[in-house]
């Protein structure tokens, strides 16, 4: 396609006919790989006499068909750009950065950064020489600079062995680099485009030392010139003309920006050199110096930026972020403390404390968007640029570390704060300092938990200045009251109706008029739900407060909403049956509003995706909290079966842990796994076979439960057929030679349960399984895999002797697999215990194996032989009913020690008033799935290390739940020695 023609159908992409829009775009699709075409699209864009809107689309294509094409993912792929195209654009694409507007220069950029991540330094040698010379050339400044950029990003993140390229560009262009800088520093007045360079050259010193210091820049002068500039810029107060009023344009004005990358330098450095612990030893000499000459000079510059908080002047939020960093970090460094120490009042209580305070932003973000305003405090991405959040983290450091003195007159300056509140008339309280106190009581709660004489007194505290806060007619008090009353929940309370009137004021908070008020109730309330020693106070209220939930939860996307619940659910365990389906209709409605809000916006890490997660984690514990009431699990089902549909693809790969728990519930404790849940089976069963192997030890779970649990339908049904679909997926696994023994155990187990369970139903699966199971054993070399191998030989034969016997023969194995089997039984370590079969389960299976073997007719194994399996039959019986009996000892003794346990609890009042803790809920969420799984038979890890696999590793499941538990070992034998005697009897009388 021609240069014109080429024109008019990037017009027509613009189109407004979706018809004429839908034939352009396919034909833009159709030649893109025919040589020329991606240098047509590259002259469109920098034709200036070309219509802007044509330049866009063409910068677009030519961006996105880079991307995909320039170097594709697969080496095989066989459409690809011609070489003489490829060379035409390197030669050509750099000397138009200058030339083109910045939204197309936008474009061309990350196209650039495509070219440069596959080909330098290999396809593209000249690159280098291209920047250093412009580097040289005033007219070709920005555009060198703006190359350099890209290139020096390529190795920020890289490995020192993958950074060597970079010492050349160190090498080449820092001299240059110090010499413009030093240049635009000295201009006089300097225009906007002088803050833009700079701002390049600083991006550009960042990437190049994000890791390593560059070693030119050990060299003290050299070092020194740097700083030098650096500290210059940071000092000089910003331009006044040209200073945009919007304030979201004032923050990314170009000189703000150069003090924003200048701070992030200072404080790179300061992290990597104020610890000398840390430094190799030839960067040693280097943090001396650095300590000594510069970072005492950093703090004070530092500092008096930070006085434009004081006088009311301007400093961007993420530059004030930044500074507090610093600070907090210089806290506990001795001389750097000694320097701050006689300005500590000034930062304490003219900088710090103001920066915690309610604002005129807060308040008009609170009137304009209450939803934003949620999201912003809730976020942690915000919480990385908040001054705010830095002002919490540097109280919190400073009597840490300084307490002495430091914690005695701030907790004075906020009584003060108190006291003036409380006596000043309604108009004249100072509402926002108020606000600021509360913030600084609830981050130093730890603290004064542990700290005499605060700690007798937070009770009063609570009573007397934040109580009256939850009916203020400012919702930013009551909100504020809410969430330090959550910090100090876990309190002990000497008089309980206090406990009471705070946890209830804070559930009244769920009907606050004001949303963040609400949210921030929600977050207070999981801290009294976990510090409630009796539930009859939340109760008899149970029904309103989840109503409460319910409407907040269509409102927001907020984890801590999820968490709360979360937390509800799991400490009212079964009461909350009668709430359990519209707790999961709500929850599901959260969850697809944080899937679309993630959709919609997926360049932007935000709470919804925590929400999302939190979701998921909800419905487990719903589910377990209503385990032994199969009935409910019927009514939940449509509900959640969109959510596993769509998540149990690879749209779910960040949440499959959590999907498979949520299904693991669904197929094990309904009353039956209905067709619907049966339509989940090929979805996950592609999914193991495409991307999900990573998480073979978790699809285990609820394959289980469909073979065990569905067994009829499993074996009869053809359309899907799931006996096809399983082998398909297992034998893909173990023949694998990519895949390492660890990766492949879940494989060995779902075999175990097919046979198992399908006893007597498919005998035509027995050879393909043995050849499955034999060449793997062949490459086996860990020995628990080995013994989960040779156990599916065991339950073969306990499926049927006959076939499995005849088998093995038949593809000439017996003989090695019995010797295997034999050797593998006797081995033992040094102090006595088996290096193989150590659970109860493996034992019994391999006895039910080789008891059936036993039962076949004489003349189908050699009377030696014969006399072995009955020899190590007896062993294997013998090692199992001591096993069995030190396992019933050990129970038992741990029995004893819970009572003793529950004993001591009782007579102990002070862990009476000790709240469940964080650790605790997690370790309680952990060990639901594992119960199931355990129920199951199954670990989820199993720790198939040789050097590392004590008998503990590998401990029993007693709890599992398999075909074969109702089979006594010991009477098997029996029975089958007295039907061979019965045999032998019937012959020798006839």
């Amino acid at each position: 396609m021609d240069l014109t023609n080429l024109t008019l159908v990037l017009r027509a992409a613009l189109s407004h006919a979706p018809e004429e829009r839908k034939a352009a775009e396919a034909s833009l699709n159709q030649f893109q790989y025919t040589p020329q075409h991606l240098v047509r699209l590259l002259q469109i864009i920098v034709d200036g006499n070309c219509d802007m809107a044509v330049r866009q689309v063409a910068s677009i294509h030519f961006k996105n068909f880079v991307s995909k094409a320039w170097s594709p993912i697969d080496p095989e792929e066989t459409r690809k750009i011609p070489e003489d195209d490829k060379s035409m654009v390197r030669e050509n694409i750099l000397g138009f950065v200058t030339q083109l507007p910045p939204l197309l220069r936008a474009q061309l950029g990350e196209s650039i950064k495509t070219l440069i991540l596959a080909d330098y330094p290999e396809q593209w040698p000249s690159l280098l020489h291209w920047v250093t010379h412009n580097l040289e050339s005033q007219d070709q400044i920005f555009g060198a600079l703006y190359v350099l950029r890209i290139l020096s990003r390529k190795y920020e993140f890289k490995s020192e062995e993958e950074r060597i390229p970079l010492h050349q560009i160190v090498e080449e262009c820092f001299p240059r680099l110090l010499n413009i800088l030093s240049t635009l520093v000295q201009i006089a007045n300097p225009p906007i485009e002088v803050a833009d360079l700079i701002k390049l050259i600083c991006k550009i010193f960042w990437s190049s030392i994000y890791l390593e210091i560059p070693r030119q820049l050990f060299e003290p002068n050299i070092f020194n010139r740097w700083i030098v500039l650096f500290l210059n810029l940071l000092e000089r107060p910003v331009p006044a003309e040209g200073q945009p009023l919007d304030a979201d344009a004032r923050k990314a004005w170009g000189w703000w920006k150069v003090k924003k990358w200048i701070t992030h330098i200072l404080n790179r450095l300061y992290s990597r050199f104020a610890d000398m612990k840390v430094h190799k030893p030839e960067s040693k000499a280097f943090a001396q110096m650095f300590q000594k000459n510069y970072a005492g000079k950093i703090l004070g510059c530092h500092l008096q930026l930070l006085n434009a908080i004081r006088t009311g002047g301007y400093l961007p939020d993420r530059v004030i972020n930044l500074i507090l960093q610093y600070l907090t970090n210089s806290v506990t460094k001795n001389s750097m403390y000694q320097l701050m120490q006689p300005q500590i009042d000034i930062i304490l209580f003219e900088i710090i404390f103001p920066l915690m305070c309610f604002n005129d932003n807060d308040q008009m973000l609170w009137d304009e968007d209450p939803h934003e305003y949620v999201r912003k405090g809730y976020d942690i991405i915000e919480d990385l640029y908040s001054p705010r959040t830095a002002a919490m983290d540097f109280v919190s450091e400073l009597v840490r570390k300084r307490g002495k003195g430091n914690l005695q007159k701030f907790v004075h300056f906020i009584v003060e704060i108190f006291r003036r509140y409380d006596e000043a008339s309604v108009e004249l309280k100072p509402y926002r300092q108020k606000d600021g106190a509360l913030l600084a009581i609830g981050t130093l709660c730890d603290r004064l938990k542990q700290t005499d004489p605060y700690k007798a007194e937070l009770e009063r505290m609570l009573v007397q200045h934040v109580f009256p806060e939850f009916s203020s007619h400012c919702g930013h008090l009551r909100a504020k009251a809410a969430w330090v009353a959550g910090q100090y929940a876990h309190i002990n309370f000497s008089d309980q109706d206090n406990f009471r009137k705070a946890m209830h004021c804070v559930i009244s908070g769920l009907r606050d008029p004001e949303l963040p008020v609400r949210v921030d109730s929600v977050f207070a309330l999981r801290s009294f739900v976990e510090a409630c020693k009796d539930l009859d106070e939340i109760r008899p209220i149970l029904p309103q407060l989840l109503d409460e939930f319910f409407k907040l939860m269509s409102e927001v996307e907020n984890e801590d909403l999820v968490f709360t619940l979360e937390t509800i659910v799991d400490r009212f365990g079964e009461e909350m049956a009668p709430y359990a389906l519209g707790l999961c209709q709500s929850l599901a409605a959260v969850f697809w509003r944080c899937m679309a809000s993630s959709e919609a916006d997926d360049e932007v890490e935000d709470s919804g995706a925590l929400a999302a997660v939190g979701c998921l984690r909800a419905l487990s514990t719903i589910l377990e909290s209503v385990s032994n009431l199969p009935h409910l699990f019927i009514q939940i089902e449509s509900t959640l079966l969109p959510i596993l549909r769509r998540m149990l693809t690879s749209d779910g790969q960040d949440v499959y842990e959590e999907v498979l728990e949520i299904l693991s519930y669904m197929t094990f404790y309904s009353p039956a796994i209905s067709l619907n849940m049966w339509s989940l089976w090929p979805v996950m069963m592609e999914a193991l076979n495409d991307w999900a192997i990573d998480f073979f030890g978790n699809i285990l779970v609820p394959l289980d439960n469909y073979i065990s649990r569905g067994t009829e339908h499993f074996v009869a049904c053809k359309d899907p057929d799931y006996q096809q679909s399983l082998w398909k997926g297992l034998s893909s696994v173990m023949t694998d030679q990519n895949m390492e023994d660890s990766d492949i155990v879940p494989a060995p187990k779902l075999i175990e349960v097919f046979f198992q369970n399908c006893k007597g139903q498919v005998d035509h699966w027995v050879e393909p399984y043995l050849r499955l199971t034999i060449d793997r054993l062949h490459r086996a070399e860990k020995p628990y895999l080995k013994s989960l191998l040779v156990q599916v030989i065991a339950n073969a034969f306990y499926y049927n002797p006959s076939l499995t016997l005849a088998m093995l023969h038949k593809l000439g194995v017996a003989t090695q697999i019995f010797n295997l089997w034999f050797v593998m039984l006797q081995q033992v370590k040094k102090n006595g215990k088996r290096v193989n079969f150590k659970r109860e389960h493996d034992k019994k299976v391999c006895c039910l194996g080789l008891i059936s073997l036993i039962s076949l007719p004489a003349n189908h194994i050699p009377a030696e032989a014969l006399e072995r399996i009955f020899k190590a039959t007896l062993e294997l019986l013998i090692a199992y009913k001591d096993q069995v009996a030190e396992s019933k000892r050990q129970n038992d003794t741990a029995t004893d020690d819970l009572d003793e346990f529950d004993a001591d609890e009782e007579e102990d009042e002070d862990d009476k008033d000790m709240g469940v803790n964080d650790e605790d809920q997690d370790e309680v969420t952990s060990l639901s799935i594992q119960k199931l799984v355990q129920a199951r038979g199954f670990q989820l890890h199993d720790n198939d290390d040789d050097d590392n696999d004590s008998d503990d590793d590998f401990s029993d499941d007693e709890e599992l739940q398999t075909p074969i538990d109702e089979v006594d070992p010991f009477i098997f034998f029996v029975e089958t020695i007295q039907v061979i005697s019965f045999s032998y009897k019937s012959i020798r009388s006839s």
